[in-house]
């Protein structure tokens, strides 16, 4: 999977999911842009990357906002003149039970994990249409698929993006860009890391493989989907869940 020559953009990249699909982006060949909001640890990033002998630039980016995006964005397209792979991986979570959920935790998740995706999207997709090549990857989430109390809010993001992944996909397949989303199970990061230990062994209980995922397990399966070997697949959701959730 030599992604040499590439260049990749990772959103939500200053830790977990997003900072593993960096380095093994980069660790392939690709040179990479790490966007989030946190400056101290995306630098850390940044020297991980240049550590493996890539490229690596850090963006301040809100990926919410439309500006942010094409600003922090359009760095990447001056300096490195193309943007080959994108990996919406920005997302945040307000849960509560929907009788009990604020307006504004319902709009503040979508805005960031739904809309900031389409805002990155519209970004990428003329430069890799032009190119006729591009990868797009959406970190979505195992509970889009299966349901959560309490993440109405959240799943419904998660939910939109797969929806998105495939009217984009249809829309650019013959362009040679394909569009695709991966669905992670419970993963152990420092999201879930805040989870009380009771509730973990319960997670752990509906995991058939017994244990939670890893950032990398993650990350191998985006550096497959951004690979030319996946090149023949699009509109797909890439399932890593352990077996927690079967279609």
């Amino acid at each position: 999977m030599n992604l040499n020559e590439r260049v990749a953009v990772v959103t939500g990249a200053a830790q977990g999911i997003g900072r593993a699909c960096a380095l093994v982006l980069a660790e392939a060949g690709a040179d990479v842009a790490v966007a989030d909001l946190n400056m101290e640890k995306m630098e850390a990033v940044a020297k991980e990357i240049e550590a493996a002998g890539r490229r690596a630039m850090v963006l301040s980016v809100d990926v919410s906002s439309a500006e942010s995006v094409k600003a922090g964005f359009g760095k990447v397209l001056e300096t490195w003149k193309k943007i080959d792979i994108l990996v919406n991986n920005a997302g945040i979570v307000r849960d509560n039970l929907i009788l009990r959920m604020k307006d504004e935790d319902w709009d503040t998740v979508l805005r960031v994990n739904l809309d900031g995706a389409y805002h990155c999207i519209k970004e990428v997709l003329s430069g890799m249409v032009r190119q006729r090549y591009g990868r797009i990857i959406n970190i979505s989430s195992v509970v889009a698929r299966a349901g959560n109390a309490g993440q109405a809010n959240y799943i419904a993001s998660k939910a939109g993006l797969i929806g998105l992944t495939k009217a984009v996909a249809s829309e650019v397949a013959r362009k040679n860009v394909t569009v695709n989303a991966v669905a992670p199970g419970f993963i152990a990061t420092s999201m879930t890391e805040k989870l009380p230990e009771e509730v973990r062994q319960k997670l752990l209980a509906v995991i058939p493989a017994g244990r939670m995922g890893t950032d990398m397990d993650i990350a191998y399966g985006v550096r497959f989907l951004a690979s030319e070997e996946a090149g023949y697949i699009t509109g797909q959701v890439l399932d890593i869940n352990g077996g927690m959730y079967m279609a």
